[in-house]
This record gives structure tokens, sequence and C-alpha cells, in this order.
């Protein structure tokens, strides 16, 4: 059992929502791999004037999903690239194959990983911690240009 003296919590405060600012950041791949989308998400924060409340992601594709992951040491990237393939391989017989046999292994993917994001915002920054990134992953071979809905709701700055 934890301990009463191991666990604070910061003072409540209350906001009053003003803002909802809404954008479509439009992504080009490079295939399998990941995007990260930090910089325009922090750079749409602050053009949204943005003080407190919190940006949503939403990617609308299905074979390219949204992850928070480490930002400093790339070989986590490429280990979470390595278990994403064990975990939906090409060759596992999969019936759908319309668009190709990565085709469904990418719908496994998007489906082991997030659609959505929501991420706090706070005095008018993205409210990640010192090692966190915010990426797009890819899980075609090939090229695609994706679409994530960003969208901020909260108080602007004055």
């Amino acid at each position: 059992m934890t301990s009463p003296r191991s666990i604070f919590r910061s003072a409540s405060s209350t906001i009053s929502t003003n803002t909802i600012v809404s954008s479509l950041l439009a992504v080009q791949t490079s295939g399998r791999g990941f995007v990260d989308l930090t910089g325009e998400v922090a750079k749409f924060v602050d053009d949204a004037a943005a003080k407190e409340g919190a940006v949503t992601l939403f990617i609308r594709h299905t074979s390219a999903s949204l992850t928070i992951q480490e930002n400093a040491d790339p070989s986590v990237l490429s280990d979470l690239t390595t278990a994403l393939a064990r975990l939906a391989p090409q060759d596992a017989g999969w019936s759908h194959d319309t668009e190709g046999p990565d085709d469904m292994p990418a719908h496994v993917k998007t489906m082991l990983t997030a659609t959505s994001l929501h991420i706090p915002v706070l005095n008018g920054q993205l409210a990640l911690g010192t090692w966190q990134a915010i990426y797009l992953v890819e899980h075609r071979r090939r090229a695609h240009r994706r679409e994530v809905v960003l969208q901020f709701i909260g108080q602007a700055r004055a």
C-alpha cells in the first residue's frame, strides 16, 4: 500500500473556456516510421494564443496513428517499429490485401496504438514530460499524405 506522503497533488485551478481553435495539419510521410509533430503542435498552441486548456489531435486515417513517446534516444523508435512488426507481421495470412500486403498489418497497428491524443496546455505550453514527443506513426511502406485535425479548447491569453 502506498504511503499518503508519497503522493502530492497541486492545488486545483479553474478556468472559463472561451476559445475553440481548429486547424488541419497535412503531413507527408516517407514511408514506415515516426514523424515528430511536437514542434508543429506547439506552434499551433502558440498561434491559438492558448493559455490554459487542452489540445486534441485526431488522425483521419486507418493505417497510420498517433503516439507520445520518448524523444531522447532514437533506438526507442526503432525498437517500437520492431515490436509493432512482431505484433502484426505482414506474412500472417491476412484476408484483406486490397491495397497491398502491408495494408492489413497497418490497420492492426493503428488499432493497437491511437487515432487521437489529448494533451493539457498549462501556461501556454504543452504539458509534456521532459523526454516526451508527439509522433505520427506511418504503418505503410510507401509515402503517404496524412491529415491530423488539431483543436485547442480552453482559455486564450488576454
